[in-house]
């Protein structure tokens, strides 16, 4: 933008390089906070966001096959009392021979 007025000329480089320096600043203050973010994240020994659904979905699945598990054992365990019962039931039944 140029006027007549050099003083003017001069204030609108200054302003124009002011706005520049001030953008690199941002830039610089930026990655300064990232990095510092980061490096507190490592000291805290916090896990990154994928690492974590990982093994969320790995619990989701353990805790499906526990209770798939859970309710074969009661299924197996019932018949296995119904069969100690039918056992017992034949030994002490008056009448039947035992071979």
């Amino acid at each position: 933008m140029q006027t007549d007025n050099p003083i003017l000329d001069d204030l609108a480089k200054l302003a124009g390089g002011a706005a520049g320096t001030m953008h690199g600043v941002k830039r610089e203050i930026e990655a300064a906070v990232k990095a510092r973010v980061e490096r507190l994240v490592a000291e805290l020994e916090l896990v990154p966001r994928e690492e974590f659904e990982v093994v969320r979905d790995m619990v989701r699945l353990a805790r499906h096959e526990n209770d798939a598990l859970r309710e074969k054992i009661e299924e197996l365990e019932a018949r296995l009392t119904k069969f100690e019962r039918s056992k017992k039931r034949t030994r002490t039944e008056p009448g039947k021979s035992r071979k």
